[in-house]
């Protein structure tokens, strides 16, 4: 009997533009620093969950969530760059530690200008933060849709 193999993906928590880690203009996740995966700067502040998991924290500052995937990967979902600093405000998380998700579920709503009036860039980072598990990946660099396949792994 053949064994049907699932494509084995992460989707995009957003609709915007993906660009791979190194593009990311900052060094913590330029440099990978806490894993690989690709970055999405978003058009529209709804972000939903990039696979199939469970959601393991979300952070008290609210502007990033961590979620372990059905192939035990482990990914940091880092809505903009220096967001820390904002201490939540801008964010309306939809999700709560031990849940489950699946790709396309919303995880939470950015007030995208909030940000931008901040200063903070709004590039989001989708981090693997255990990349040994991983052989190989490819990223869909380009516009993307929210929920259309950004990076394809073995």
């Amino acid at each position: 009997m053949f064994k049907i193999m699932k494509k084995k993906e992460l989707v995009s928590p957003a609709k915007g533009r993906i660009i791979p880690m190194e593009a990311v203009e900052d060094e913590v996740f330029a440099a990978k620093m806490m894993g690989d995966g690709f970055a999405v700067i978003p058009e529209s502040g709804s972000l939903v969950s990039p696979c199939n998991g469970v959601v393991i924290d979300v952070f008290k500052t609210k502007h990033a969530i961590i979620i372990k995937d059905e192939y035990d990967l482990e990914l940091i979902i880092h809505v903009g760059i220096d967001t820390v600093k904002l201490n939540g405000e801008g964010f309306d998380v939809k999700v709560v530690p031990g849940q489950k998700v699946k790709k396309g579920d919303p995880l939470m709503e950015v007030d995208l200008e909030l940000l931008k009036k901040h200063n903070k860039p709004l590039v989001t980072p989708v981090v693997i933060t255990n990349m040994d598990i991983i052989k190989s990946f490819h990223i869909n660099e380009g516009h993307i849709e929210s929920s259309q396949v950004a990076l394809i792994f073995k």
